[in-house]
């Protein structure tokens, strides 16, 4: 007979890593003039990203289509050719930079939201898996007290990982910046298996 629990330990992390989803989209009579504009829209857009700063390896496609849209099905009012991108922004200071540049592409210019990450969790993990064995430790102690018998040895151990990078709408700051990467959650469940001794 055993016992077995659940531990919970979270830490607060700053993001320093901004996830910017933008793009371009144009509609177009045609599907071939729809998808050469937007092919044009997307070379000024990567040229423009790269003027701000942006390493090549930090923009990856991210959506890619063409398609009609309909008066009234099945005629045709004009063909829709989207690209779409993420760019990694490593410079939260230079962010709103970015996102200045990407708005001044022209009218094409697409801004689909941001998810803030923390570079280098390993540490703030660390951290909260300590807080939950800890927690799991003074649960299985108080069974073992109620139950009237001495807590062993630990027999299992495993853990479950939570809380990564989480979307946030984007949204003015008070500060005037368009955004604010606040604080992340991190946090860890371990479970935890006990021998009776």
């Amino acid at each position: 007979m055993d016992i077995t629990v659940v531990g919970e330990g979270a830490v607060l992390a700053v993001p320093d890593i901004l996830r910017l989803h933008a793009g371009v989209e144009v509609r177009r009579a045609s599907a071939a003039d729809a998808f050469t504009a937007v092919r044009a829209a997307a070379a000024r857009l990567a040229e423009a990203l790269r003027g701000a700063g942006i390493a090549p390896e930090d923009v990856r496609t991210a959506e890619l289509s063409l398609g009609p849209e309909y008066e009234s099905y099945p005629k045709v009012a004009a063909y829709r050719g989207a690209r779409g991108v993420e760019v990694v922004v490593r410079d939260l200071a230079g962010a709103d930079g970015v996102i200045d540049t990407v708005a001044g592409v022209g009218e094409e210019a697409r801004l689909n939201g941001v998810v803030f990450e923390v570079s280098d969790p390993a540490g703030a993990l660390r951290e909260a898996r300590a807080l939950a064995f800890r927690d799991a430790a003074a649960k299985a102690a108080q069974y073992a007290e109620l139950s009237g018998r001495p807590l062993g040895r630990v027999v299992s151990v495993s853990e479950e990982v939570g809380s990564g990078p989480q979307p946030l709408p984007m949204a003015a700051a008070e500060s005037g910046a368009s955004i604010s990467p606040g604080r992340q959650t991190l946090s860890v469940r371990v479970r935890v298996g006990y021998d009776f001794a």
